[in-house]
């Protein structure tokens, strides 16, 4: 019996093109505060533009998602977002005014802020709900892949030209236009003439939420809980930090977890497209509990390895899946704005995470952080356990 290819063209550029746009973004992940520290930035200010971009981000995934899904267009969100992103790299260093600055960290948030929705409802289009997890679970494999790469580049980089910042952020422009020149090369499926819709606004993705279904409301509730209690990556390198480890072997430790992440991603997109989805996510969600109890009472430095061990594996069963599971219980003319309204919800539930992280590590320590997070994501698996998801088969 034939069977369909599974990882299609379309598939496998979209993966290239986040693949290289990664590389640009997380050559300067490491040292964008340092960076910014360098032009005058305070450490206020540098926390009020990532607050700014990030939130633009997450409004933007909801508007742009659902915008795409009336125009009934995925290709030119992902050419534009991705275009976005790759000249906001080398504007960076134009000029050092704090307005130029906020600008092009924006115009680098806004542009994943187009793409988002309309690049995953395209890999949802390539695949059946058979053979989600594994499209998803690939192209997370070669994004993060790209994670792996930027920061190697990095410290390649700077251990040769120390302090150069202003030129690594030029150099980091050119994986950006290798991805606007593959998105050209992405064919947009031809769909029928859809039915002229009302213009959309802002926020008119929050529409969606009364009227998704409720299996879909069921999972990225939990989900979005699970997000408030998720802090940023950030806690967990300073705890590592405050432990003993230089800051190279800090960065390498990153570059470790992404490794890990990027090489069981597609494994386990394949497993749960054989098991379900619910039963890989749930099991995402226990790695992330033993990472963050470990992390919680462990001071060994190579307990400390483990546990990022364990956090890629976490992240590589629930990041993937996660959207994989949303395009299964979604219709499929929605998906660009289903898609865009969890992860717009995702991104402002992570601001918050950030900020209720830093209170209770400033005023009860770190093993209180880490281990209410954990807790967090226990009752979490247990809710998402007992209740059940159309399309068992896949979730």
């Amino acid at each position: 019996m034939f069977k369909p290819k599974i990882i299609t063209r379309n598939v496998l550029i979209l993966s290239l093109v986040s693949l290289f746009t990664d590389v640009a973004s997380e050559m300067l992940y490491p040292v964008m505060p340092i960076y910014l520290k360098s032009i005058g930035f305070s450490i206020i200010l540098i926390g009020v533009l990532e607050g700014f971009a990030e939130a633009t981000a997450g409004l933007s995934k909801g508007y742009f998602g659902n915008l795409s899904d009336n125009t009934g267009k995925r290709l030119p969100f992902v050419q534009i977002g991705y275009a976005f992103s790759a000249v906001s790299k080398p504007m960076m260093t134009l000029f050092i005014y704090p307005l130029w600055v906020f600008f092009a960290r924006t115009l680098d948030r806004l542009g994943k802020g187009i793409r988002t929705g309309a690049r995953d409802a395209l890999l949802s289009d390539e695949a059946t709900s058979e053979t989600k997890g594994r499209v998803f679970g690939f192209h997370r494999s070669m994004d993060t892949l790209g994670a792996v790469l930027g920061p190697l580049i990095a410290l390649l980089y700077l251990a040769y030209h120390p302090n150069e910042y202003k030129t690594l952020f030029l150099i980091a422009f050119l994986p950006g236009l290798v991805a606007i020149v593959f998105t050209f090369f992405i064919k947009e499926q031809k769909k029928n003439q859809l039915q002229l819709k009302p213009k959309t606004r802002l926020l008119d993705f929050l529409k969606y939420w009364k009227e998704s279904p409720s299996m879909y409301r069921k999972l990225v509730g939990a989900l979005i809980v699970f997000t408030l209690f998720n802090s940023s990556d950030v806690f967990l390198l300073l705890k590592i930090k405050e432990a003993g480890f230089n800051d190279a072997t800090v960065i390498g430790i990153y570059i470790f977890y992404n490794l890990v992440y990027a090489f069981f991603s597609y494994p386990l997109g394949v497993l749960a497209d054989k098991i379900g989805m619910k039963k890989i996510f749930i099991t995402g969600l226990l790695f992330f509990v033993a990472t963050y109890v470990g992390m919680a009472f462990s001071g060994n430095k190579t307990i400390f390895i483990l546990m990022f061990f364990l956090y890629g594996i976490y992240a590589a069963a629930t990041e993937g899946v996660a959207k994989a599971w949303i395009s299964n219980i979604s219709k499929k003319e929605n998906t660009a704005t289903a898609i865009g309204t969890y992860t717009a919800f995702q991104s402002i539930a992570s601001l918050l995470a950030s900020t209720l992280a830093g209170l209770i590590w400033f005023s009860f320590g770190a093993p209180a952080t880490f281990m209410l997070s954990g807790f967090v994501a226990l009752i979490i698996a247990v809710y998402i356990s007992s209740v059940k998801y159309q399309l068992e088969k896949t979730g």
